[in-house]
């Protein structure tokens, strides 16, 4: 067995599990290596998990690293240890098959021994959507609202910042506070506690009101329309991922991209600051993020 491939075997939460591959360099440009990514994942975990928690989580995974392609997988893969709590969840209205057939069976990450099982298998981004199950692994509406902004070249994140704070003001107007994460890659997520639960039909028609009315009163700055050609030097505020069998990178997660950026919380001060100057915000590192936290804790949380 080449050193790139030796296991270790660990304990996480009281939970065995054999590590592989420590060595591998996941991102190339940086050398960062599938370690730093557990270690990461690990360090992060105390706010990541309560994000992740009672959510079905999509993964993509890049065994090889980012520069070789990547795979989308939602139903729990084949020799998942028996303690991974699970979802079954009717892909009715949802893309993508199932091998069981009409339903999907997700993990749900409520620890750090799952979180480390996912992301030895090269499960870099964590993807869930905007409702939790209950105990019995039923879905239950969406408890919260997330509109993406996402920056059609030339446009990108400064411009994303200046609409951001217009979509604070359209859902302040609704009596919903947001809280603006980084993508991690070219833009920016809001996201609104909903006062109760709600459909994720209705939660989808909330967001795409607000989306369609900042269009209209910034049709040069802004646009709801999903067609890429449309997106030039604009901002999309993408409110289909409030479907219900849509999801969003979770706060806190890697991207596969060229170096480890992480969909990073951040302070709406940040934002304003962003929306001023074009270097005012940018994507940050995992290792940036990790001193954020330590610094700021964590800016995801429900006050």
């Amino acid at each position: 067995m080449s050193p790139e491939r030796q296991e270790v075997a660990v304990e996480v939460d009281g939970r065995r599990l054999r590590i592989s591959s420590l060595d591998k360099v996941l991102y190339p440009a940086t050398g960062t290596t599938k370690g730093e990514v557990l270690h990461y994942y690990a360090q992060v975990a105390p706010v990541m998990l309560p994000h992740l928690a009672d959510r079905a989580v999509t993964r993509i995974r890049w065994p090889h690293g980012v520069q070789d392609g990547s795979f989308f997988e939602k139903n729990v893969p084949a020799g998942a240890p028996s303690w991974v709590r699970t979802a079954t969840v009717p892909t009715t209205g949802s893309r993508g098959s199932s091998r069981n057939g009409d339903k999907i069976v997700f993990p749900v990450v409520e620890d750090l021994a799952t979180l480390t099982w996912l992301v030895n298998l090269a499960a870099l981004e964590l993807h869930v959507h905007q409702w939790t199950v209950g105990r019995n692994g039923r879905p239950r509406n969406a408890d919260r609202l997330v509109i993406d902004l996402d920056p059609g070249e030339p446009a990108g994140l400064h411009e994303c910042c200046q609409v951001a704070l217009m979509v604070r003001e359209a859902l302040a107007e609704r009596d919903l506070d947001c809280k603006p994460v980084t993508s991690g890659s070219k833009g920016l997520h809001l996201y609104a506690d909903l006062p109760g639960r709600m459909p994720s039909e209705g939660s989808t028609a909330l967001a795409k009101e607000v989306a369609e009315t900042l269009q209209k009163q910034h049709p040069t700055l802004v646009t709801a329309t999903m067609t890429k050609a449309r997106r030039s030097g604009k901002v999309f505020l993408d409110w289909s991922q409030n479907a219900a069998s849509k999801t969003t990178i979770s706060p806190y997660s890697l991207r596969g991209r060229e170096r480890p950026t992480v969909a990073t919380p951040v302070t709406w001060a940040e934002v304003e600051e962003g929306a001023e100057d074009e270097e005012g915000l940018r994507q940050f590192r995992y290792d940036e993020v990790l001193d954020r936290v330590a610094d700021l804790g964590d800016l995801f949380a429900t006050d």
